[in-house]
């Protein structure tokens, strides 16, 4: 009597793993193209992030690569050269923001709602920024 008791124990019990570990591998096995991200997509985010990058430093470069711009990095004792080969080792997110800032300050400028002493000041605060972003690295 004892062994059938325990012998029907270990039948439940045996089953009830079965269950328990047979149910999440038939929801894992489970496929559904609707979640699936295609490799077209994949390549197309990163052809525009790639695109992207590349025109945060065209404009970063082209904001430091003006003689205004030089002057005023070579008063505030900072190397255009080395500012410019910094732009290139910033992360996406970090120039996504600054060539935000430089794109910013430079319609504010052309707008009229600052003034040319005003613009190369954000010059020099964004310069100032790329140096201090690479040297922490």
């Amino acid at each position: 009597m004892f062994s059938e008791r325990f012998r029907t124990a270990r039948v439940a019990t045996a089953s009830a793993l079965v269950a328990l570990f047979a149910a999440p591998s038939a929801v894992m096995a489970e496929t559904g193209a609707d979640h699936l991200v295609s490799a077209a997509e994949l390549q197309k985010a990163a052809v525009s992030a790639s695109e992207q990058r590349t025109q945060n430093i065209k404009s970063l470069r082209a904001l430091f690569g003006t003689g205004q711009a030089r002057r005023a990095l070579e008063s505030a004792k900072m190397d255009p050269a080395q500012v410019n080969k910094a732009v290139a080792s910033l992360s996406d997110e970090e120039l996504a923001q600054l060539a935000a800032r430089a794109t910013k300050g430079q319609a504010d400028f052309a707008a009229g709602y600052m003034t040319d002493h005003d613009l190369l000041l954000i010059l020099i605060a964004v310069a100032a920024l790329v140096l201090i972003i690479v040297a922490v690295r």
